[in-house]
């Protein structure tokens, strides 16, 4: 993988790069659609690669390791000829899945003991493992597995916390670095920065990655209970210490709001379940605010979903039967919804990366924060 820096803004600390992988190049800021289980949710291939033009997606090792399984993954040649995009792919270790399952996981210094969410079947997942795993998955860029802190965990626990993912990232690195891809095209393994919500453990972690020298660097650990300015304050934090000529990626991040605010601190990748999610529950996001669509004032509202959009749907569609497929929990409306969505993040970002280029990225992105702000 290799990354070039094109742009940084004057005015702020944003910037815009190209990232070149096997399977393509992904220009930056970038927002990857979440594919959970092999698929974003409701949207074909053809519309996230035509109509969204969604430059790499995700996947999760701790899904796609339960299901359809190792075997069938690697029987098909990896994720990209099972799900069939050729496009790069990003998986997840899994860390924040099983940081999910509180009640049904055991962290110890060996890996994270887990019961499926599915059948209750005991799992372990150790560093090495989770390499493996994401060898046989197969996407251009894969994350080391890590212990997700709950956003208000108490300073102790958050340092204990970090000592074990920085333990469990020598064991990624190592291991990652005794095996070879399976399907004759490269992978990379991004480290992520822990450390909850204290500037010192973050400063620590951010310094830890760096000597790891990887070919990106992930931020995790936030949008998981915490303020939204302190979310601010920690990327800040974390990228003056991270190396200004490797990708940085905030996971698991978020409103479109929360990604200008984070391409203003100098990040250049997101990922986040929000847009399907929410687009499932009829919530729209538009550059003049959000729309809900379940709410009576649009069931005889005829206009587009939304004139200015950027997906075919947009313009064939009214609002009034958007609303009308939503009420009845029709999948075309989820459907339609998610596509919309996506496209507007989509959107997004390539209008920043434009402004950035263009040199009035500050004076835009003040205006549209505004605008984003309000519920229509």
């Amino acid at each position: 993988m290799k990354f070039e820096l094109q742009h940084n803004d004057t005015k702020t600390n944003a910037r815009a790069g190209l990232i070149t992988t096997d399977h393509g190049v992904i220009e930056t800021p970038i927002f990857m659609p979440v594919g959970t289980q092999g698929t974003v949710k409701g949207v074909h291939m053809t519309e996230l690669k035509e109509d969204i033009d969604a430059q790499i997606i995700l996947g999760n090792t701790y899904h796609l390791y339960l299901r359809p399984g190792l075997e069938i993954l690697e029987k098909a040649g990896g994720l990209h000829k099972f799900n069939t995009w050729d496009r790069p792919i990003l998986t997840d270790s899994g860390g924040f899945q099983v940081f999910s399952l509180s009640d049904n996981r055991k962290l110890h210094e060996e890996g994270a003991e887990f019961r499926s969410h599915i059948d209750g079947s005991k799992h372990l997942f150790t560093p090495e493992k989770v390499m493996d795993i994401q060898r046989i998955i197969g996407a251009d860029i894969i994350m080391a597995f890590d212990e997700c802190c709950p956003g208000d965990a108490d300073y102790d626990y958050a340092k204990k916390s970090l000592g074990l993912t920085e333990r469990w990232l020598d064991r990624c690195f190592d291991r990652f670095n005794a095996t070879e891809p399976k399907y004759g095209y490269q992978q990379c393994l991004f480290p992520i920065v822990q450390g909850c919500v204290y500037p010192d453990l973050r400063r620590h972690a951010a310094e830890n990655v760096t000597r790891k020298g990887a070919d990106g660097n992930a931020i995790g650990g936030l949008a998981v209970g915490e303020p939204t300015e302190k979310m601010y304050e920690m990327i800040e934090v974390v990228n003056e210490i991270l190396p200004k000529d490797k990708p940085r990626y905030l996971m698991g991040v978020g409103t479109p709001i929360n990604l200008l605010e984070a391409i203003e601190r100098g990040v250049d990748m997101f990922d986040c379940i929000m847009p399907t999610r929410n687009g499932r529950n009829g919530q729209l996001f538009t550059r003049f605010g959000t729309i809900n669509i379940r709410n009576k004032k649009w069931e005889d509202d005829f206009s587009p979903i939304d004139s200015d959009g950027n997906s075919y749907v947009d313009t064939l569609y009214s609002k009034a039967y958007l609303h009308h497929l939503v009420k009845v929990n029709e999948l075309l409306g989820l459907q339609i919804a998610s596509i919309h969505n996506l496209a507007f993040y989509l959107w997004l970002v390539k209008e920043a990366r434009r402004h950035i280029i263009a040199g009035d990225f500050a004076t835009w992105k003040s205006g549209m924060v505004q605008q984003l702000d309000n519920r229509l």
